[in-house]
């Protein structure tokens, strides 16, 4: 069975966005950073949970709400200054680009369920 792409996005936003929370200040590595930490590898544990769920849609619509708070939280760290504008707009584009596909996955369950 091969890898859904919006599994593998998320893995490489994984690999690419902990290494640089992991070097956040400490007043803000242990609540904001390991918040997106968390929240990141439960996308990625959620996305791979709802590839092989019977009720996908509603998995799904929470991953979305999910995927949701992570744009917020990233949006804090830039408005804190914590990451430069260009580490700001790459993860920004990644979280959108798994956005695109989560929304497109969420139509297809819908048409589905029709």
């Amino acid at each position: 069975m091969s890898e859904l792409p919006i599994v593998q996005k998320t893995y490489d936003l994984i690999k690419w966005y902990v290494p640089i929370l992991n070097r956040l200040p400490r007043n803000h590595k242990f609540l904001l950073g390991d918040r997106i930490v968390t929240r990141l590898y439960d996308l990625l544990e959620g996305l791979i949970q709802a590839r092989f769920s019977h009720n996908k849609l509603s998995r799904l619509e929470k991953l979305n709400i999910s995927l949701d708070v992570l744009r917020h939280q990233t949006r804090l760290l830039a408005d804190f200054q914590l990451i430069n504008t260009n580490r700001y707009e790459y993860v920004g584009k990644k979280l959108n680009d798994i956005g695109s596909d989560l929304g497109g996955w969420i139509k297809q369950q819908q048409q589905v369920l029709k």
